[in-house]
């Protein structure tokens, strides 16, 4: 994959990575079905877990209960959110030596643009090994890279080759690759888009190739219609492309079933919301502004957004705020494949000036979210929650301890 011109695109997939993250830590762990989420005989989800726990069928957004149904002798953890960012944190900078152009998608996931870095670092395949080779040496951790000449190609090869993958798809050679995979290995395609085209007789990707956009819309609804006839043709549908307005900091989570239940995205929002107000936190930065990102199980996506008259300290208010946008914009009905949170237009502390109203009261609660932050980085755990959350949003959950 070489010649002038030509864009080379790496995705960067860190193999179970919280699950990797505790099993590195603690060698005990290594080859045991780690779930990571919530106690058994609790409320709360799977937020990760291992390769050994998915061979039983247990998926992240998964109830805890339903998880130890599957996999009653795994090691059920709670989630050490500081440490998996402190890894994270590690990774990205190591990815960062190797290029400029990074775009991290989530804590574990980033895409790399390697364009013209073939002087420096060898061929894309030799560049891909050192990167895996030195955060194997650095972290302790294995990814999985995907080599393409768009990001929903790379995304496609990572996938494929995992977990400690390496898949390179070179150009012109994007149709032969998507010929050998499943639909269901499609990303973006949820169960009941799966169930759809099984309905219309379409069960192979040049199968679904043959088909005009005229006639998939007209089947499956406009935006997954376009979708669909864009990624069988090795076309990247864009959902990487759009670049931040401002700058932004945000958690999202894909379902591997697409849901509707409230309890369950209540509950994996309040972990997203835990997840990004760390990271403000932690980065030192102040927003008033906070977003959510909705997709349905048609592809269409919609976005909202608050603005407050003050900064958001606390997870609880970040909370407040997008469960709000939430009932605005889903009626219950459709059901969800994607959430993302988290806040745009961030300031830094320093570079902050005007003095906000309420300043005794907006500096107390942030100290208070300060405190919670130092003592998890102390103590290397998520075991102190606000009590506040409990009370409203974890009645019924055993408490850590």
């Amino acid at each position: 994959m070489n010649g002038q011109g030509t864009k080379i695109f790496f995705h960067v997939d860190l193999d179970a990575f919280y699950a990797s993250v505790e099993q590195n830590d603690n060698p005990a762990l290594k080859g045991k079905s780690v779930i990571i989420g919530a106690r058994p005989g609790t409320r709360g989800v799977v937020a990760a877990c291992s390769y050994e726990a998915r061979k039983f069928g247990v998926r992240s957004a998964m109830p805890i209960s339903q998880a130890y149904r599957r996999c009653p002798d795994g090691v059920y953890l709670l989630p050490r959110m500081n440490r998996y960012l402190e890894v994270s944190k590690q990774v990205m900078t190591l990815f960062e030596s190797f290029t400029p152009c990074v775009r991290q998608l989530s804590i574990d996931e980033a895409t790399l643009d390697m364009t013209g870095t073939d002087r420096l670092f060898g061929p894309p395949r030799q560049a891909a090994e050192k990167i895996k080779n030195h955060v194997k040496k650095k972290s302790g951790l294995t990814l999985s890279i995907g080599i393409a000449g768009n990001r929903y190609i790379a995304k496609l090869a990572s996938e494929y080759g995992k977990p400690d993958g390496l898949t390179e798809i070179e150009p012109g050679s994007e149709i032969g690759f998507l010929d050998r995979l499943e639909l269901k290995d499609l990303w973006g395609l949820g169960k009941k888009t799966l169930e759809r085209l099984t309905e219309l007789n379409i069960g192979t990707v040049p199968q679904l190739r043959s088909y005009a956009p005229a006639i998939l819309k007209a089947m499956l609804g406009k935006a997954c219609g376009q979708y669909l006839h864009d990624i069988v043709r090795g076309q990247d549908p864009g959902i990487y492309a759009e670049e931040a307005k401002s700058r932004s900091l945000s958690s999202e989570i894909t379902f591997g079933e697409d849901i509707r239940d409230r309890e369950t995205i209540r509950r994996v929002m309040l972990d997203l919301c835990h997840q990004t107000m760390f990271r403000l936190l932690d980065e030192g930065c102040s927003s008033r502004t906070a977003f959510l990102k909705l997709r349905f199980e048609d592809f269409s996506t919609t976005t909202a957004q608050s603005t407050l008259r003050h900064p958001i300290h606390s997870a609880e208010e970040l909370y407040e705020t997008v469960t709000g946008l939430l009932d605005k914009r889903w009626d219950g009905n459709r059901l969800i494949r994607l959430i993302g949170l988290g806040f745009s237009s961030l300031e830094k502390e320093s570079e902050k000036g005007q003095q906000e109203l309420f300043e005794d009261d907006m500096n107390r609660q942030k100290k208070v979210e300060k405190t919670v932050l130092a003592l998890k980085k102390k103590f290397h755990a998520e075991q102190v929650v606000k009590a506040s959350l409990l009370k409203k949003h974890l009645q019924n959950e055993e408490l850590p301890g």
